[in-house]
């Protein structure tokens, strides 16, 4: 009984450990392909261009027959029934008392000609939807831009709670030998405070450098799709080189951008569909021909003379000619409003494409300042390490101040802070240098 006991103990204590979510260790590259497999945006992009779809199948289909049935039945008054007398001495009824009446009818409807009008709003569908199609590719491209933003803001916190970690262990140890200097009457009382002062602004930088982190995780954890309390270590670091080519002319790459952006070949394919729309709008006045027909089976038959309690059948065929000649000039405003509409559509590609030469451009300009400033930032680090050394070794030999390593302290930690920065500047120019582009993951 005790060993039950002991058992069911040890599971329940170990319990919580077995329900936590495994670490999960992702690249870039892994996060990019879990947010856009696991996006609802994405589906919801995913969904519009299937209902574009079948709107343009929709469209196609209204060339083709339609076959209905009918049926009815309707109860009317007793009526004097009307005859007339033979001459073999019976009555012809006329028109007989029938009050229960019944009729079914098999009826088709067919458009053989609409003047163009079917083929036009079919193109126009059709356009709709590949436009929709590559907004889904637009999804695609912000979604992965969202997703490394998201990424390298975590590596850039995580790299900083780093960094200060390491000079919270260092300021920690120069209070401690601060301190003891002061016991034995080597230093003043106000240069342990200024130690103890700047471990404290390290600790708070500390904290908040922390949440950061947990906060770019979390951003990351919807993108990807994860659970809110799944852990993620990222497995790529800030100082991995970029996979971002820059090679060519900038005439050439805005070129390449244009050709590849998934906005603007929507655009383009609006202006399609517009125009399409402007031409079924013509069509309006033009003349259109159906076939339609039917069988009917009723009693009484009311196409049948005279009128009888049996169940007959009768069929129709014809052919319906419809000519608006006239419409107060709603086919032209229609029009009209197409064409406004694929004129807009054309001003707005105008627009995108100056704005896609400007934005490839300061993208340039933006990765060639940051990697700049990442070489600057480590002579930077490199000057105020030696420097830090230095200031040691002075007060070691009690030739330096507290206040002097402090400061050596501070400049360190600032340079070492300042390359994090801009190594997260880099790898963030060059996703939107890439998004710029039109590059697909």
């Amino acid at each position: 009984m005790n060993r039950i006991a002991f058992v069911l103990i040890t599971l329940f204590v170990s319990a919580p450990a077995f329900a936590q979510t495994p670490t999960v260790r992702l690249t870039i590259d892994e996060a990019i392909a879990r947010g856009l497999e696991n996006s609802h945006r994405l589906a919801e992009a995913r969904a519009r261009e299937q209902g574009a779809r079948a709107a343009a199948t929709s469209v196609d289909l209204t060339r083709k027959p339609i076959v209905g049935v009918s049926a009815g039945y309707t109860r009317t008054n007793h009526v004097t029934e009307f005859s007339v007398p033979q001459p073999n001495l019976t009555r012809l009824v006329v028109y007989p008392d029938i009050p229960d009446n019944v009729t079914s009818r098999l009826s088709f409807q067919w458009p053989i000609y609409t003047a163009g009008r079917i083929d036009a709003l079919e193109r126009a569908a059709i356009a709709e939807a590949d436009a929709a199609g590559a907004d889904i590719e637009t999804t695609r491209a912000d979604l992965r831009l969202e997703i490394v933003r998201a990424y390298w803001a975590a590596a850039t916190a995580r790299e900083a709670v780093r960094v200060l970690e390491e000079s919270a262990a260092r300021a920690e140890a120069q209070v401690s030998d601060a301190r003891n200097r002061f016991v034995v009457g080597l230093i003043p009382p106000n240069e342990v405070s200024s130690l103890e002062a700047q471990r404290s602004r390290e600790r708070a930088q500390l904290i908040e450098a922390s949440n950061l982190r947990e906060s770019a995780l979390i951003e990351l954890r919807r993108l990807i799709g994860a659970p809110p309390d799944q852990v993620i270590e990222l497995a790529d670091s800030l100082d991995a080189s970029g996979a971002t080519a820059t090679s060519g002319e900038v005439p050439e790459l805005v070129k390449l951008a244009l050709e590849a952006r998934s906005e603007r070949k929507a655009l383009n394919l609006r202006v399609d569909g517009a125009e399409a729309r402007r031409a079924a709008a013509l069509t309006g006045t033009k003349p259109t021909l159906a076939v339609a027909g039917g069988i009917d089976y009723a009693r009484p038959n009311a196409r049948i003379f005279p009128k009888t309690r049996d169940w007959q059948e009768s069929w129709d065929v014809g052919v319906a000619v419809n000519w608006n000649f006239f419409d107060s000039g709603r086919a032209k405003s229609a029009a009209a409003e197409a064409a406004a509409a694929a004129t807009a559509t054309r001003e707005r590609i105008a627009e995108f494409d100056s704005i896609v030469s400007a934005d490839v451009r300061q993208r340039l300009l933006d990765l060639d300042s940051t990697q700049a400033v990442v070489r600057a930032s480590a002579d930077a680090i490199r000057s105020a390490a030696e420097a830090r050394r230095v200031v040691s070794d002075r007060f070691n030999a009690g030739v330096a101040t507290s206040t002097d390593v402090l400061v050596a302290q501070v400049a360190l930690l600032e340079s070492e802070l300042a390359r994090t920065r801009a190594l997260a500047g880099v790898r963030l120019a060059e996703a939107r240098l890439e998004r710029v582009l039109g590059r697909r993951p």
